[in-house]
């Protein structure tokens, strides 16, 4: 009997050290996982881009994961808010109407603010991008434009967000910033593959992108050769590279060029109190001050400009003259490249598809109804459209104001020969084009591009979330803890007993 008990002490003993062992083991285990299983919960990130355009504002709200893939945050837009009333670049002159804006501006900024979480203000960056009408301000009046801005600026920085910046962005990066909002609302850049996960879609193709407003017009599209020059931009998304040729014709948006096209109409009529334009329908006629053609920088004044003196202008349908005289605000001769849009501007050949938005979706829909047609189509309608009769126009396109539809036979000939004549496309490639207003119910424009741009700086906020709640692991290091304190003495009192 003697012997057996020393054995049974030492099984004892080896019991109690594996259970102090164990638990040592369990308590490291436990602490461990807490740290190194935590998961990383990302919460939604919000950001604001005002596009301050040459005739109205419009408020995009966007939002994206924390997480990003790769080097840019997933981005989609959340609402959009368009500010009643005319654009910035009117501001400064009549306190009145100054009062109406900042209304406007305030009630779409209540919207925004209703749209993001309160704790989420104080994060949220908001921007401001003046684009084409104050480039020409600018150009102006620069005091008036740095005023506007300025009182822009406070008004802004009052509000609950991370006010960034109100500025005049260039026309490159109006076009280059389009380009990106096509291409990304396409699913050009990214993704997703059966792993749930977001991946660049094979052959990396993309979309060039073309843009009418109504101060500037922007073509923008990726290329493969080496080029150089100011236009060809060299930028990184998604991880991947991407070289871009864009370029923005200031004076070339669809109201700016036609105040050029009503500048000829007048130089050609020997009487302004009945000016015939070949342009507008028969049945229509409007009478127009001096100051609405030739208060631009896009237009010259002629001698003894009088601002308010009055022109009566008479619907004399004539599709061809219409299109020479559009066709002589573009200059197609001078080049020094060995190709060129126009203006002397060097461009390479046009390839593959193209989104064409802004005033081009307009243009095509009051023209045609639809926005798909061939070249040919798209001529012979020009001339039908431009030879309806004013009354017979307001019947058959009822949905679009008068203000809009007397400018639409001008502007048909407009886009024919910007595309056509100016960016070189042909009949083949024409079907190429594309005229869209929206992608997956995301308008298009540059302020997406510009927030998938800004996104790369905004530092994501990132939730560490444990896998035991705080209490449940507080009671495991209580318990294993324990256990290792009574095994540690039992191990003692053994030792004891077993020494004596």
């Amino acid at each position: 009997m003697a012997s057996k008990k020393p054995m049974g002490y030492k099984c004892c003993i080896a019991v109690v050290l594996l259970l102090l062992l164990a638990s040592i083991a369990a308590l490291v285990a436990v602490a461990i996982i807490q740290d190194t299983w935590a998961t990383k919960e990302y919460t939604l990130e919000y950001g604001i881009v005002i596009d301050s355009g040459s005739s109205r504002s419009n408020v995009y709200l966007y939002e994206w994961p924390g997480e990003k893939q790769n080097e840019t945050g997933i981005v989609t837009e959340k609402l959009n808010c368009r500010v009643a009333g005319d654009g910035i670049s009117e501001m400064k002159v009549d306190p009145k109407k100054d009062a109406e804006s900042w209304k406007s501006f305030q009630a779409c900024m209540d919207k925004i603010i209703n749209a993001i979480p309160t704790y989420k203000h104080k994060t949220t960056p908001l921007f401001l991008g003046a684009t084409a009408g104050m480039r020409l301000l600018h150009e102006k009046d620069q005091q008036r434009s740095n005023e506007i801005l300025a009182s822009l600026r406070d008004y802004l920085s009052s509000l609950p967000f991370s006010f960034q910046n109100a500025s005049i962005i260039s026309g490159q990066e109006e076009g280059l910033y389009g380009w990106i909002t096509v291409n990304y609302l396409m699913g050009n850049f990214l993704e997703k593959n059966l792993w749930n996960t977001y991946v660049r879609p094979a052959g990396g193709k993309t979309v060039g992108s073309m843009d009418l407003g109504g101060a500037s017009t922007q073509i923008a599209f990726a290329i493969q050769d080496d080029l150089k020059g100011p236009d060809y931009m060299n930028i990184k998304l998604y991880g991947y590279p991407y070289r871009v040729y864009t370029h923005s014709f200031l004076c070339y948006g669809k109201n700016e060029a036609e105040k050029m096209v009503l500048d000829k109409v007048v130089q050609e009529s020997s009487d302004p109190a009945y000016i015939l334009n070949p342009c507008y329908a028969e049945g229509f006629n409007i009478t127009v001050k001096a100051s609405s053609i030739y208060d631009t920088e896009c237009t010259k004044k002629p001698k003894n400009y009088n601002p308010d003196r009055e022109l009566f202008m008479v619907g004399a349908p004539d599709s061809d003259k219409c299109g020479s005289i559009v066709n002589s605000i573009f200059d197609f001769k001078t080049c020094s490249s060995s190709q060129c849009s126009f203006n002397g501007v060097e461009q390479p050949p046009v390839t593959g598809e193209f989104m064409a938005y802004a005033g081009f979706f307009f243009t095509v829909r009051a023209l045609l109804g639809n926005t798909t047609a061939d070249l040919d189509q798209f001529n012979s309608t020009v001339r039908k459209f431009c030879h309806t009769h004013w009354t017979v126009l307001k019947q058959e396109k009822a949905w679009i104001s008068d203000k809009y539809l007397k400018t639409y036979c001008y502007a048909a000939h407009y886009v024919f020969t910007l595309l056509a004549d100016g960016y070189k496309f042909d009949k083949e490639t024409w079907g190429n084009i594309h005229f869209e207003k929206e992608v997956k119910k995301t308008s298009i424009g540059w302020s997406l591009g510009y927030m998938l741009s800004m996104s790369n700086m905004i530092p994501s906020e990132v939730k560490k979330i444990p896998p035991m709640t705080d209490s449940v692991f507080a009671g495991l290091i209580f318990l294993f803890s324990a256990l290792t304190i009574v095994t540690v003495v039992l191990v003692f009192i053994f030792l004891i007993r077993t020494c004596y």
